[in-house]
């Protein structure tokens, strides 16, 4: 009885580690909807760069737990982090700027589920 007990609180904990990545996100989204750049790493600066550096380690970090709990509880890669990751780096000039893009975004997330 043991094993299903801890593999219950290990699904509790990343159910709460998901909720946290998501509102970390969701935050982030925000503020760059506001016109704050940096999140989607499409500058080269700097300066933009190390501003959102401890978001980006943070959802890192979050992630790397989350999918190593996922791969114990034998279930899918979490599609939010792979997605908002595969997302960032350069893109072509026509692009959709960071401001809109983090708009989108918020409007995917915050729309009910299909």
């Amino acid at each position: 009885m043991a094993k299903p007990d801890r593999l219950a609180r290990l699904d509790a904990q990343r159910e709460d580690l998901e909720t946290d990545y998501r509102d970390t996100l969701v935050a982030a989204l925000e503020k760059t909807a506001a016109g704050s750049l940096g999140l989607f790493d499409r500058s080269t600066d700097r300066r933009v760069r190390a501003a959102i550096a401890p978001t980006i380690d943070s959802l890192a970090e979050m992630g790397a737990d989350i999918a190593a709990m996922r791969e114990r509880l034998m279930m899918e890669p979490f599609a939010l982090h792979r997605d908002f990751f595969a997302a960032r780096g350069l893109v072509k000039a026509s692009a959709v700027g960071e401001q809109k893009e983090a708009r989108l975004w918020l409007d995917r997330l915050n729309a009910p589920p299909s």
